[in-house]
């Protein structure tokens, strides 16, 4: 535990330690450029195995994007610490190696797969306007188009889909085949089917009851389903706000890590020790500007539909805190790079991987 604390100080050297930046149009500081000049494959490849080796071992890089940059090592240090060992300081140049020994890279077969695209993944596609007002009015917020649905299946960032395959990502239509990361998928419609120990049913999500109106519901739950059962490890979850990393404990052991995004210095995350209330799947949210910009509800409000471009994406972890919970997102490339309204903010797939892990009652840790 005092290993994932001391990632601070790693965090601190990495800040400049970014992929470079090569040139994009109006480019995001939180999204991975689209590079101009091609990349080396080799060292494409060997990033990218890295960051698919840790992604399957439940140490979530984030958005893949082959380089070695700062969620990478961050990742990497911390699989280490749940091995036992020291982490070793990382690369005193951005991009480059880590040091690796020791690390089993070949057991999950290629790095890249070939992905025939299917009409499936093509339902939940749509126009997505740009106004709140009518956002509020559709029944769905889907995916703008096949390359983010494709993107985000496979863990990746959208522009490094369209770096493995160029010229093939604009119109992507079913038949067609892709190159993608060798993870485990993320199937939006799995969502439905993950069974949490503490559903709520379709709320909206950051517009959930007092603590005091709902202690009946958690408390239930909670001695049904928490860390306290019989027979099962104690699991915690604890936020640490300077290094922006997530890591899931059973007793003292870390067993996951997440990057994720934390409040801004105007809305921030709430310190402090909270517990789980609830789990909510494909929830709606109630957009309200003051709140999101001030910290203070005011009457002029719109509640938006569920989809994989809802703000707080497919997934709602509710806490004890009325307003406030762990959630996916409508932008996984900004995970860890931008700021939230004071809420905690995943990648869709890695918020599915965490609901599987905790349980009304599940005490939280912002630090």
């Amino acid at each position: 535990m005092k290993s994932f604390l001391c990632l601070t100080l790693v965090a601190a050297m990495l800040t400049t330690m970014a992929p470079p930046a090569v040139g994009r149009k109006k480019l995001r500081t939180h999204a991975t450029p689209a590079p101009v000049q091609k990349r080396d494959p080799a060292q494409i490849e060997a990033a990218t195995r890295l960051q698919v080796f840790l992604d399957r071992g439940n140490f979530s890089p984030g958005a893949l994007n082959g380089y070695y940059d700062d969620f990478t090592f961050k990742a990497l240090a911390l699989y280490r610490e749940a091995l036992g060992e020291q982490a070793p300081p990382p690369p005193a140049k951005p991009d480059t190696t880590p040091d690796i020994s020791g690390l089993d890279l070949t057991n999950f077969g290629p790095t890249f797969i070939p992905y025939t695209v299917t009409e499936a993944d093509l339902q939940n596609i749509g126009l997505v306007p740009s106004a709140v007002a009518a956002q509020a009015k559709l029944k769905f917020l889907p995916y703008r188009n096949a390359a983010e649905a494709i993107a985000e299946k496979f863990h990746c960032d959208v522009h490094f889909l369209e770096e493995l395959n160029p010229g093939k990502t604009r119109t992507v239509k079913a038949g067609d085949q892709l190159k993608v990361p060798n993870v485990e998928p993320f199937d939006l419609v799995s969502v439905a089917a993950i069974k949490p120990g503490s559903e709520i049913a379709s709320p909206v999500a950051n517009d959930l009851p007092e603590e005091a109106d709902a202690r009946r519901e958690g408390t239930a739950s909670a001695t049904r389903n928490g860390s306290a059962e019989p027979g099962l490890p104690t699991i915690s979850v604890k936020i640490d706000t300077k290094t922006n990393m997530l890591g899931v404990f059973e007793a003292d052991k870390l067993v996951a890590a997440y990057p994720v995004t934390i409040g801004s210095a105007r809305t921030a995350s709430p310190l402090g020790e909270w517990k789980v209330r609830g789990i909510a799947k494909l929830p709606r949210f109630r957009y309200d500007q003051q709140m999101l910009k001030h910290g203070w509800r005011s009457g002029k409000f719109y509640v938006l539909p569920p989809g994989p471009k809802n703000p707080v994406g497919v997934i709602w972890i509710a806490l004890n805190k009325k307003g406030i919970g762990l959630h996916g997102t409508n932008d996984p490339e900004s995970i860890g790079r931008s700021s939230s309204h004071g809420c905690i903010r995943l990648t869709n797939w890695d918020i599915a991987r965490l609901t599987q892990q905790v349980k009304s009652g599940v005490p939280v840790t912002i630090h």
